[in-house]
């Protein structure tokens, strides 16, 4: 990892240290992830994975899968809420073509607010943005994401923004041995 990307981290931890003590006032603004966000993003990445699946992530490999998406944005796009400068949350959206309805789906992934902001009404401030952009495509088949089964606070969020359960399960076969790593 660079001096840069070390920097960047401490940087983050500093403004995340210095605001522990703030409470929520002022303006949020809900904005598209520049590169300079990708440090935040991957910390918060990496925070997610652990508070929902126990899962750590590998830090170069998690790097390089932040960056991959600001080095081909047809893979997709981060939103982040900022606060004072701070990011205190984000969001990720992939494509999926559906040949279906001739048109992509928005897959919402990489949800991730800071446990100071949580319960605050960040998360939706991030999703009524992604839903106007959505609806400004109008290629844009509908709004996707997927939740861990045992997640009943993110499911009562979803839901109260209009989202409901799709008639589809999950399957997956993931590999570890992927030349990605």
């Amino acid at each position: 990892m660079t001096d840069i990307f070390l920097e960047s981290l401490q940087k983050i931890i500093l403004q995340y240290v210095s605001l522990s003590h703030v409470k929520y006032s002022g303006a949020i603004t809900i904005r598209p992830a520049r590169r300079e966000d990708a440090p935040a993003i991957w910390a918060n990445n990496r925070a997610t994975a652990a508070e929902t699946e126990g899962r750590v992530l590998d830090p170069p490999v998690a790097w390089r899968g932040v960056n991959a998406l600001f080095d081909d944005p047809s893979r997709g796009f981060y939103l982040v809420a900022e606060r004072a400068g701070v990011i205190i949350g984000q969001c990720m959206v992939t494509y999926e073509w559906s040949d279906w309805r001739c048109g992509n789906f928005w897959w919402i992934q990489s949800v991730y607010v800071t446990p100071l902001y949580r319960r605050r009404g960040i998360f939706s401030e991030i999703f009524k943005e992604i839903y106007r952009l959505a609806r400004n495509h109008p290629e844009t088949a509908g709004l996707r994401l997927y939740v861990d089964q045992d997640n009943s606070t993110a499911m009562r969020v979803y839901g109260s923004l209009g989202m409901q359960k799709a008639r589809y399960v999950l399957f997956e076969q993931e590999f570890s041995d992927s030349t990605l790593h």
